[in-house]
């Protein structure tokens, strides 16, 4: 497997993150693959996509809530009896 290096692409150049590689010449042109890893999306996009959630988020709402879980304050006292604490100790002694 050949070697794999950390870099940032910003326009045509390849900026290295932690290692950087020794070998190279640099005037020597060398093939490389390149995988992107985040895709920063548009501003118009996030907008879009944040009132899309807030509408599915305030019709959830509207609609009383999830009605799956049952009672929250239940599941929590389920929840702490299953790891053995007790909900009457304070957490910040």
């Amino acid at each position: 497997m050949p070697p794999t290096y950390r870099a940032v692409l910003r326009g045509n150049h390849l900026e290295w993150r932690d290692e950087e590689p020794e070998e190279f010449l640099p005037d020597r042109d060398v093939e490389v693959v390149v995988t992107i890893l985040d895709h920063p999306d548009s501003e118009a996009a996030s907008r879009t996509r944040g009132a899309a959630m807030a509408a599915a988020l305030e019709g959830l709402a509207a609609a009383g809530g999830p009605r799956s879980f049952g009672d929250p304050a239940e599941w929590e006292r389920e929840t702490r009896e299953e790891r053995g604490t007790d909900p009457h100790l304070a957490l910040d002694r």
